[in-house]
């Protein structure tokens, strides 16, 4: 088991929880035939100790990775929740999205080619739909709003 977990933390990042439960899954896979399951918290603990998972710096790169894709603060936050990041050591990464909220939206709107960057003004549906990807895409409605309806070529800034 221990081998596997250092496998694991070799060839991917990770956080504490997504190691207990890749190790909780190939427990189950393999179908353990020993009277006692093998202490996977302990184990995970272990490996953090050792310093090959650290959740703190786990959440930074995630964070910026989904920034640098356009994603919004809420979907970090989201992301973070789902690997089993606490508050303490997600605050971060949290205010490092949250700074970074508005070339984020203006990434999602360069690649999806909304507002600013559309080739023509959108009808009243396609407008609906495209708020939704934003909205869905974890930014803030105002945010989303004022990609969504800019005329395209317009510039606009954070501070308008």
């Amino acid at each position: 088991m221990n081998r596997l977990a250092i496998r694991y933390v070799e060839r991917y990042a990770t956080s504490r929880k997504k190691l207990a439960r890749y190790l909780q899954r190939k427990i189950g896979e393999r179908e353990w035939d020993d009277a006692k399951p093998p202490a996977v918290e302990e184990l995970v603990e272990h490996i953090a100790a050792l310093g090959y998972v650290d959740d703190a710096t786990y959440a930074q790169s995630k964070a910026a990775a989904l920034t640098r894709r356009g994603y919004g603060t809420r979907r970090v936050s989201h992301a973070l929740y789902e690997a089993g990041i606490s508050e303490a050591d997600g605050r971060e990464a949290y205010q490092t999205s949250e700074s970074n909220k508005w070339a984020a939206a203006d990434k999602f709107a360069r690649k999806r080619r909304i507002g600013p960057y559309a080739e023509s003004q959108q009808d009243s549906d396609k407008c609906r739909k495209q708020l939704q990807a934003f909205l869905r895409a974890g930014h803030d409605f105002d945010v989303a709003s004022r990609f969504v309806f800019a005329r395209p070529g317009a510039e606009i800034s954070e501070d308008s």
